[in-house]
Order: C-alpha cells, then structure tokens, then sequence
C-alpha cells in the first residue's frame, strides 16, 4: 500500500492541515478529496460581503490548481465521497478508488434550517458557494430576515443593515448572543442594534413562510407576519458525520475523536467542524489552527494531544465591536462590570473567586489580550 495521506474535505481545516503537513515533510504523499470546486477563500469574510458590496467571486483567494501545486498534492474537486472501504484503507467514489494509510475526515458542518411550512423558500450563507448562488436575489432585496441572533448571525445582521437594508433578527432567546454571554452584558449590543434600525424579534420564533407576489411572507410565533425579500437561516451548524456513521466510526454530535484527533478506527482522524474532541465541538479558528498542528504531527509518526489554552473570540460587529474568553457562558459566575461612554469591561467569578470569563467592548477590546493571560484554566 502507498504510504499516504488522503484528507476528505476543502474548507479551513482541510486546507490548514496541509500547509502544516508541508511545513514538517515536503515529499510525504498528500490526496485531497473534496465535493466541491476546491476554491479558496477566507470564510469569516462572509460576515461582511454587503457592506463591503463583494460578490462571491471577489473571496476567492487561490485556485485549486495553485493550491495543489502550491503543497505537492493530488487533488479529487467536484468529487463525492461514495464510502469508505476500512477493511481495504480504501475511499471509494463511485467507481474511483484511493488507498490510504492515515485518513482525515474534514467533512465540515452543515446550517441548521427550521423544519417549517415553506422552509425550502429559506436560504442558508455558510460557504462562498451558497453566496454565489443566492447573491442576485440577496443584493437585490431591501428587507431581509435573519434567523438567530447568535455571533454569526449578529454580524450578518449589522452587515446587511450597514449595507442599507431593513433587517429583522428573530431568535428563540430573550436577548443577543445567548449562548456567549448573559443578558445584562448583551444588552449594549441589544441596544446598538436598536439605534441603528435592526428590528428585534427576540423570545419568538419563525412559524412558516410563503412565497407572495411581493417577496416572502414570514409569520411569526406571536402572530406577526413580515414582509420581506429573503430569510437566511443562521440558527447554528450540525456536523457532517454521515459519511462517518455509515463506515461504522462512532460519531455522538459529532466524529468522536480522543485527544490526538484519532477516531474509532486508529488510522482515521477528524479534525475541525465535523470533529467531537473529547466531547466537545469547537467551530472556532484557534482549535482548528491548533488541532491542525497536532494533528499534522500525528499523521507524521508522533503521538501529542491536543491541549487547548483560553481563546479569544471575536464578535465581528463593527458598530460595537466585543472580545471575549474564558467560561462565558456560565450561568454561577459573579460578574464585576465596568461601564463607560466608550465600552465596557465585565470580569467573571466563580464561588471561589477565580478569574473565568470576560466581555470586553468598544475602546477597551485592547484589554482582551492582557485579560486572556490572566484567565484561570
């Protein structure tokens, strides 16, 4: 058997896995299989292609062919994976098959679309590719409805209202962000929104939508009807685990990985949006550069794990901007605030007093990198 590497994907994990490979060996043998074109672009660009009136195109960053010959590998675009042969460490596509000796599933996450009346009229924004086919009909509408007022769709929110357009934000949650910080810290930026036009449709829920002779009819759970141009769902990503689960690897949220990235089957691993670290799926850049670089190792012959610090995360909305780390989303924390005309900085505390969680805002996001140092593990 060829002493390779094939990887399963195209996305930001995919891509920063090979650059490591061949940072740490030129010549080992490197297969990259992907469903897609294999374009390169930087995804959280996406957070603001109307303000900056992009078109999809204007994202791309590098070929496939620049790409391949740029790393050394062998690249499959435009290519489904049909299953994967493990007692044969064989990928099959079709008729097409490809020996492997280490495998990498960077399969990626999918959006999450309600399960409603009129759900196909209801458009998804997760690749350069979903923009490209909806971005005459999203440039072109002046009222558009975001579903979830979660980090991304907070900043495709302000973006689409930085742009010009009339805009509704509709989450199940009683504020913004939910999920990364509680509500009386969120509440500047409830408040931004509200200055700047953004319509908010917290604690309620799109029920269905229909097509009209104007554009889309969304109703809401409290009985409210809405007309607009178009409604993109941001309400979160599901892991591509299918694939996985049909060649017998375990798979929970996500692939299950231990702490070296490795799957159920010792020569297959996991690694950014589709992986379940130890529990855990992290969707964030930091993990994947991370896990990138030991997972990268690994392929090579090593044995690290993955161990993974305080990370900075940063809310893309320039009207407010937000840093933040640590256990934000606790809901036991003692919160010491500090609130000024040009932001904010809010310090969580355990029972015990340990330094675990900030928000910082506005002029003071410079404190963010001081305050990560000082977070307590």
């Amino acid at each position: 058997m060829e002493n390779n590497i094939v990887i399963v994907g195209s996305g930001f994990a995919a891509r920063q896995l090979v650059k490591t490979i061949r940072k740490l060996n030129k010549q080992v043998p490197v297969t990259l299989i992907a469903a897609d074109n294999c374009v390169e672009y930087n995804k959280p660009d996406l957070s603001h292609v109307f303000s900056l009136k992009q078109s999809a195109d204007d994202l791309t960053r590098q070929s496939a062919e620049q790409f391949a010959e740029e790393n050394n590998l062998r690249i499959y675009a435009n290519t489904s994976v049909t299953t994967i042969d493990r007692p044969a460490k064989q990928i099959v596509c079709g008729d097409l098959r490809i020996s492997y000796q280490k495998l990498v599933l960077a399969t990626g996450a999918h959006p999450i679309v309600p399960s409603i009346p009129g759900s196909d009229l209801i458009i998804t924004f997760n690749s350069q590719d979903e923009y490209r086919r909806y971005q005459a009909r999203l440039q072109s509408a002046n009222r558009v409805m975001v579903l979830g007022a979660g980090l991304i769709g907070s900043e495709l929110a302000m973006d689409l209202q930085r742009s010009g357009k009339q805009v509704i934000l509709v989450d199940r949650a009683h504020s913004i962000l939910p999920l990364l910080m509680p509500v009386e810290l969120s509440s500047r930026l409830t408040h931004k929104f509200s200055q700047t036009g953004i319509q908010l449709a917290l604690n309620n829920e799109l029920t269905s939508v229909k097509e009209t002779a104007d554009g889309i009819s969304a109703t809401l759970r409290n009985g409210y009807i809405a007309e607009v141009d178009a409604v993109i769902a941001s309400i979160g990503l599901k892991p591509n685990i299918v694939l996985a689960a049909a060649s017998g690897l375990e798979v929970q949220r996500g692939i299950r990985v231990n702490s070296q990235l490795q799957t159920s089957d010792t020569d297959i691993y996991a690694l950014g949006d589709c992986a379940e670290v130890e529990g855990k799926v992290q969707s964030f850049l930091q993990p994947i550069q991370l896990g990138a670089m030991v997972l990268a190792k690994n392929l090579l012959g090593a044995e690290e794990k993955l161990l993974l610090p305080a990370m900075l995360v940063k809310v893309k909305t320039p009207d407010l901007p937000l840093f933040l780390a640590g256990e934000t989303h606790r809901q036991d924390l003692n919160w010491d605030i500090t609130l000024s005309q040009t932001g904010m900085v809010a310090r969580g505390f355990d029972h015990l007093k340990q330094f675990r969680a900030f928000i910082t805002s506005e002029n003071h996001t410079s404190q963010a990198f001081t305050l990560l140092r000082e977070l307590t593990l």
